[in-house]
């Protein structure tokens, strides 16, 4: 199956389209925005099912793990949005300091206006729907580009966007990065996009052209380090988890893992246990397991064996785009599989001698800071390794649950991206912050004014 260009003139259209309807300020009311966030929650049921089929039919996704990692997702972050909006959008009033007497300061929250959503194939549920939730809440139009690797899914989320809304207000637009191209050339108010560095480093320049803000949820490579303190069969079972969550392609998945040499053999040993118990004796007949999305990305996740030696793991079908959850164990850190993020289940295994935790925090901080960094042992030790490096997220003792919270932003650092959503991130995300000062008119002194009589008492109250 594949998904049809949309034209380059229909793109013209619409986006000229929602730039009036955005100018006719309908979307500044929040009745409008909660009638609409609800228009969607509704749709998200009417479609629930036909877009798990898709999912299952693109990624070999199980209805399970649809549910929990995308279409619950949506439903949390639309619920916040109605319990919250009313008092996310209100006008507030800010303290206002002596020296500016007699007025009074207020923040007022208005629309961005129109915008653009690029989502990834690896979620591509939740990571088009959850900033469109942003979008409706902050009173946006939005056009969404779905991606065209897993094109039942997105032809799938073409009919249900078109079917619940007018094109001049929430629109989708299908196809190659040609159509991506077209759309960059647009002029927006916000591109909010989910994708590659490299691709995220080509819209911002494409953004950069006419000053447009953006928001980059990138990836990269994320560390998982396992210290010799810490609780080795939990650990291996929440490592093999995250690792096997849609067969690694997750944006914030553990990379790649940093062990103390006293507790490698243990832990590959309990790594081996864990796939076992989530997935059953023969993994590839697991119904949990997710494939490679595409041949190409099978291609390249296989060809990085040949960097190390398999402790774990190891077998490829091509046929069925399976790849074995692996343990690869390397000794160079400048090989392929160390330089580029591996979206899959390869998870490379560099075991690190001497006074460990000095060795781990330089080897993290002389690399690109990471989405996510995850820490397995003594809690005040998780900590140190926090407090001296860097990352979006991450989580201790645990792997890939910080972004479970949607009472907390999510977003990348540095390489990683910029910018932050989820609940009232995402309300932020699209609202522009605008600073207002209303001053009385009763009274006028005299202070501010030129040649600047009674300086030196002004000058104590500045």
């Amino acid at each position: 199956m594949a998904i049809a260009n949309t034209p380059t003139d229909r793109i013209k259209e619409i986006v000229k389209g929602q730039k009036s309807f955005f100018a006719s300020e309908a979307t500044l009311d929040v009745k409008f925005r909660k009638q609409m966030l609800r228009r969607l929650e509704v749709a998200l049921h009417k479609w629930e099912d036909r877009l798990c089929e898709a999912l299952w039919a693109d990624l070999h996704k199980s209805y399970e793990e649809a549910y929990l990692t995308e279409i619950s997702i949506v439903y949390t972050e639309i619920r916040t949005h109605l319990r919250h909006l009313q008092r996310w959008a209100r006008r507030e009033k800010r303290p206002t300091p002596l020296k500016l007497f007699p007025s009074r300061s207020y923040v007022v929250k208005e629309p961005l206006g129109n915008a653009l959503i690029f989502s990834p194939w690896n979620y591509p549920v939740q990571l088009l729907l959850n900033p469109l939730v942003g979008a409706i809440s902050a009173g946006c139009t939005a056009v969404l580009k779905p991606s065209p690797y897993v094109p039942h899914v997105s032809e799938v989320l073409g009919r249900m966007i078109s079917e619940t809304f007018d094109e001049k207000y929430i629109a989708v637009a299908q196809g190659n990065r040609e159509v991506n191209a077209a759309l960059l050339e647009e002029r927006w108010d916000l591109i909010f996009f989910t994708g590659s560095p490299d691709l995220g480093k080509k819209v911002m320049a494409a953004a950069a052209k006419n000053l447009t803000p953006v928001v980059l949820e990138l990836g990269g490579k994320s560390p998982c380090i396992i210290d010799r303190s810490a609780d080795i069969a939990v650990a291996a079972k929440r490592v093999a988890w995250g690792k096997t969550l849609n067969s690694g392609q997750t944006c914030i998945a553990p990379d790649y893992i940093l062990i103390h040499p006293e507790v490698k053999e243990p832990f590959v040993k309990a790594f081996g246990n864990a796939i076992k118990e989530l997935h059953g004796e023969e993994i590839r007949e697991s119904r949990h397991f997710v494939r490679m999305v595409s041949d190409k990305a099978f291609d390249r996740v296989a060809g990085y064996l040949k960097d190390g030696r398999v402790l774990y793991g190891g077998r490829m079908d091509p046929s069925e785009k399976f790849i074995e959850p692996t343990l690869l164990e390397i000794s160079d850190a400048d090989v392929p599989v160390m330089k580029e993020e591996i979206f899959g289940p390869i998870f490379p295994v560099i075991t690190v001698e001497g006074e460990f935790m000095e060795e781990v925090i330089k080897f993290v901080k002389e690399r690109e800071k990471p989405l996510a960094f995850y820490y397995f042992g003594k809690e005040s030790d998780g900590w140190e390794c926090i407090r001296r490096t860097s990352s979006g997220g991450g989580c201790i003792n645990d792997v890939i649950m910080h972004i479970a919270n949607e009472s907390v932003p999510f977003g990348g650092v540095g390489n990683s991206g910029m910018g932050h959503y989820h609940s009232k991130a995402s309300f932020d995300a699209f609202t522009h912050t605008r600073t207002i000062i209303s001053t009385a008119t009763w009274i006028d002194l005299p202070f501010r004014y030129m040649p600047y009589k009674l300086f030196s008492l002004v000058k104590k109250l500045l």
